[in-house]
């Protein structure tokens, strides 16, 4: 995966995913319901406010969206400066009505939750602290300093000081609880998606080498009738052109180039066709396949099968991309924390096949077994000694897991031994192990396509 690939699913500047037309039209319905209250409160219940600066205060957020919707277009991006100073501006605003409409004796006071939790799902944990900090600040000094709600009568509209007290106790709370658990629920969210995105990714690349010898087959065929036709015409001009030497080298020619396209497309059609050998291979001709890529960076690869096994029962499995690139994934991950050996190992039997990948590292972390497989774990104990090549993000286990559970395949994970206690024999079975079970009928090439292949060792023709 490239940088810039990364960087767009992977990136902490969700703020940036934020349209200005959606801030606008929050902040107009925030508008709205403000207009509303102060009505409402002033026509049915007689309450008396200082409408002048209630109207002002509204009327700037009014401006606000007017001057917002003229000067930039429609589908401007934020940016996480701007979104930040958006929220704190509608923090701000909602503080000085509270300010002048009785502060924390106004039931409406709790709307000041509603600022910071949206700082909380898509602003930076910096950002959503500086925000919920300001509503702490702002709620503690409401208790104090406000203009108390008065009626037509002149009575002063307040809650007991316990009231007061309490109110201003559930609000701290619910910032502090809201902030922490609309950031902690949308992280995940983002993980699982980013994740997600980067194994569909994955499975593309995977898929798209598939298909390429497909359209290979394809367009061979679907060349071979012009080429034909071509050929056929420059014959038939040879034979015109007997007495006229420079047009027949010149048809000759013709005919050569389309014996070589061809040979080419010959050529071709042998290597993109989708026959049945190419879509089936022996259980451990795909394991060497997976294990291809990492056979040369200075750790031993062990292949393994059951004692019991007889070479000539091997089953034929079908090799599909997410079932390579998810084994190629384990396997990976086995090499880049082994000491000096990888067993893989394969076992199966009428109901079931499995792959075991056992190394001699240091194993997995104890308390991060049940988490092993999902996104953005960092899965082992990853030091500059053991992994130097990269900084890994957490991701390609998750991706291993969800490409072979989509074939059918059930993963565990364990440790061969205590992983903290160093093992006196560097050919020990001591680290990490992952098995890989399908059932049977889910992965047999003979069992899902009803096809048999020899697939034995090679015996010698005797004649």
């Amino acid at each position: 995966m490239t940088d810039s690939n990364t960087g767009i699913l992977f990136g902490d500047d969700r703020s940036n995913w934020i349209r200005l037309r959606t801030m606008i039209l929050l902040r107009w319905a925030a508008i709205v319901g403000q207009l509303t209250a102060i009505t409402v409160a002033q026509r049915m219940y007689g309450l008396q406010l200082e409408l002048g600066l209630c109207y002002m205060a509204v009327g700037v957020s009014v401006i606000g969206n007017l001057i917002a919707i003229f000067v930039f277009p429609e589908n401007k991006r934020l940016s996480e400066t701007e979104n930040f100073l958006m929220v704190l501006f509608d923090l701000l605003q909602l503080s000085f009505l509270l300010y002048l409409s009785g502060g924390l004796h106004n039931p409406f006071a709790l709307l000041l939750l509603g600022p910071v939790t949206i700082s909380a799902a898509v602003l930076a944990p910096r950002s959503t602290i500086v925000l919920a900090g300001t509503a702490i600040v702002i709620a503690t000094l409401l208790t104090e300093f406000h203009l108390p709600l008065r009626t037509e009568q002149g009575f002063i509209l307040r809650i007991p000081d316990v009231f007061v007290f309490g109110n201003w106790v559930a609000l701290v709370i619910a910032i502090v609880f809201l902030s922490v658990y609309a950031r902690s629920v949308t992280s995940e969210m983002h993980s699982m998606s980013d994740a997600l995105a980067a194994t569909q990714m994955a499975l593309s690349r995977e898929q798209k080498l598939t298909d390429l010898g497909g359209v290979i087959a394809a367009a061979a065929h679907e060349l071979g009738t012009p080429l034909a036709t071509i050929k056929l015409a420059s014959a038939e001009l040879i034979e015109e052109l007997h007495d006229r030497d420079e047009l027949r080298e010149d048809a000759e020619l013709i005919r050569q180039q389309a014996d070589r396209c061809r040979d080419i497309l010959r050529d071709m059609g042998r290597v993109g066709k989708d026959d049945l050998l190419l879509r089936q291979a022996p259980l451990v001709t795909v394991l060497q396949e997976a294990a291809e890529p990492h056979m040369s960076r200075g750790k031993t690869i062990h292949f393994q099968e059951g004692d019991h096994i007889n070479d000539a029962l091997q089953p034929s499995i079908l090799r599909r991309p997410e079932v390579i690139h998810g084994l190629r994934n384990l396997i990976q991950n086995a090499v880049d924390f082994a000491s000096a050996n990888i067993w893989i190992e394969t076992r199966w039997n009428d109901e079931t096949i499995s792959v075991r990948i056992v190394d001699d590292g240091r194993g997995f972390p104890s308390h991060l077994i049940g988490r092993i497989g999902d996104p953005f774990v960092k899965n082992r104990r990853a030091d500059g000694r053991s992994r130097p090549e990269y900084e890994g993000m957490g991701l390609g286990l998750f991706i291993a897991k969800t490409l072979l559970e989509r074939s059918g395949a059930e993963l565990s994970f364990a440790n061969g031994s205590n992983p903290d206690r160093p093992s006196k024999s560097s050919k020990q079975k001591r680290g990490a192990i992952v098995k890989v079970t399908w059932p049977r009928g889910r992965i047999d090439a003979k069992s899902v396509e009803n096809i048999s292949l020899t697939t034995g060792r090679n015996q010698p023709i005797e004649i």
